[in-house]
């Protein structure tokens, strides 16, 4: 099977579960993995044909694919913010829509030449934060998680990547145990924030792989992790500071009502490349000074 071939391959297969745009964007990472070429390689030799062990790696990415497995979790890589994460189904993987949330970070004013403190919530794979750290070098950074799989796995991260974090196994809704977190200048989340409800609308290729852990919360509770953030800020988010987190394209105002509600100023919505209510910045609350 030649290049060109192999390529057709992939898109014809893809094209039965997946939407053009998705199984195209797909077929580019298969057939990068393969070949270890950038499209533009793959392009000038599309008649080459595929090593005997190319093809029978292709074969196996393809059958796990039809079973709507994600193509990160098959390779256990993801591109983000310009960097290459291990991944597998203990994490979530990383999306377009969190590099918006960490690029309106970094073009904040004030932080280009600061050496600022920065707690990741829920830090998963470490994306957020290896990510904030390759752009702030000087930052101190924490990250913290409930899951002990998921920190192996961003520990891993950062060793790759050269980015020395302080990673905290802890629930981070249990108060009690939120004491032993840092104070800090930025806070930034992307939490669990999928109504249970919503379930029936997911793709497989989510539902069945990525977990659910770092997916969902109850029907009745759906702001639950913004809650405790905004605890959180009250007491250990330093005075100028703020806080960046990603959101349910549904729930942004009410998100904005919790912070508002609890003092934080000001709150923003800003809204993804697809137009949706994705992400808000909270001003830290002013704090009375007793007399």
């Amino acid at each position: 099977m030649t290049i060109e071939e192999a390529r057709k391959e992939i898109t014809d297969n893809l094209r039965t579960i997946y939407e053009r745009g998705e199984s195209d964007s797909i077929t580019e990472i298969v057939m990068e993995h393969i070949t270890r070429w950038s499209r533009k390689e793959r392009a000038l030799h599309k008649d080459l044909q595929l090593s005997f062990a190319q093809n029978h790696s292709l074969l196996q990415i393809i059958q796990r694919l039809l079973l709507h497995e994600p193509i990160q979790y098959i390779i256990n890589e993801a591109w983000f913010s310009g960097m290459i994460f291990y991944v597998d189904k203990n994490v979530l993987i990383p999306r377009a829509e969190t590099e918006e949330l960490v690029d309106w970070i970094v073009k904040e004013p004030g932080f280009q030449n600061a050496s600022p403190g920065i707690l990741d919530v829920g830090t998963g794979s470490g994306c957020v934060a290896i990510a904030l750290k390759n752009k702030f070098p000087d930052a101190e950074i924490w990250g913290c998680d409930v899951s002990d799989e998921a920190l192996n796995i961003a520990r891993m991260n950062a060793d790759a990547l050269n980015a020395t974090i302080d990673f905290l196994p802890l629930n981070f809704l249990d108060e009690d145990q939120r004491v032993q977190l840092p104070t800090v200048d930025l806070i930034v989340s992307n939490p669990p924030y999928v109504p249970q409800k919503d379930k029936k609308e997911m793709k497989k290729n989510v539902l069945e792989f990525e977990p659910e852990a770092a997916i969902f919360v109850p029907d009745n509770d759906p702001l639950v992790f913004y809650k405790a953030i905004a605890e959180f800020g009250k007491e250990k988010l330093n005075e100028k500071g703020n806080i960046f987190i990603e959101i349910h394209e549904s729930l942004g105002e009410q998100v904005r009502n919790l912070f508002q509600a609890e003092g934080y100023d000001p709150v923003e919505i800003r809204k993804d490349l697809q137009g949706k209510d994705r992400m808000i910045k909270a001003g830290s609350v002013k704090k009375l000074i007793e007399t």
